[in-house]
């Protein structure tokens, strides 16, 4: 059985709309945070398509450009938005306590960060 835990990973004071926030957290995992109309969102923040990092990119309202190739996603749910971006960014769960950004995590992306190159 998949175990999950919930951590924190900055306060809400530390992303600013339009301005991806890149973090790594102590696992070595790459996330990018961003506010989206008041809401916050976290995807991984290597893009699919290359080893680039999202938070490097361009924030266009909902979506992130690739700083490497051009292709983007869908912010809130990770899904690719044009070409050549084909394949997800991972997208993970959010909780806003106390003007603080929480991420939950399961064993899979502790695994997804000691199966990566990066």
């Amino acid at each position: 059985m998949l175990e999950s835990v919930t951590m924190r990973i900055c306060s809400v004071d530390e992303v600013e709309d339009d301005e991806p926030l890149g973090l790594e957290l102590e696992n070595g995992l790459k996330i990018a945070v961003y506010r989206v109309d008041g809401e916050y969102f976290v995807t991984s923040d290597v893009c699919s398509h290359g080893n680039a990092l999202l938070s490097e990119g361009w924030q266009d309202e909902d979506k992130i450009e690739c700083p490497f190739h051009g292709g983007s996603f869908f912010i809130k749910t990770g899904e690719p938005a044009n070409y050549p971006c084909v394949k997800p960014v991972k997208s993970y769960p959010v909780t806003i306590e106390g003007g603080e950004i929480l991420i939950t995590l399961s064993d899979a992306d502790n695994d997804d960060v000691a199966g990566s190159d990066s």
